[in-house]
């Protein structure tokens, strides 16, 4: 990414980060999640959001409705944060980051491994 890009990546973070520490209640449902994330396409229109959801049973129930509240509040919020630094308000959008179910399965598999070789 370019410098404009990180730099409007960070400022999106941080601005999504208050907001959902103020709506947790509201947009999460109080769920404990975290953004692990941020991708922002070279025009600055379109901002791709991953999150860690931790001891959630339903993630994708927790990420279909924040993609619905996305457009009616967060970009709304979003909009009087950073109207002044950009010419039209990026399309927001949150997806799964499963890295730590990944590094999870690939430690079980590490493990597994060990044991078989141990027992022969």
């Amino acid at each position: 990414m370019g410098l404009r890009q990180d730099k409007f990546a960070k400022q999106i973070q941080r601005d999504l980060a208050e907001l959902m520490t103020l709506h947790r209640n509201e947009w999460l449902g109080g769920t404990f999640v975290t953004m692990s994330n941020v991708l922002v396409s070279p025009d600055l229109s379109y901002v791709k959001v991953y999150l860690s959801l931790f001891n959630i049973v339903n993630r994708k129930d927790v990420l279909k409705h924040l993609n619905t509240v996305v457009d009616k509040e967060i970009r709304h919020e979003i909009a009087k944060k950073i109207k002044n630094n950009v010419k039209k308000i990026p399309e927001i959008r949150f997806y799964e980051d499963d890295t730590l179910d990944y590094v999870s399965k690939m430690d079980d598999l590490f493990t597994k491994i060990n044991n078989e070789n141990k027992d022969s």
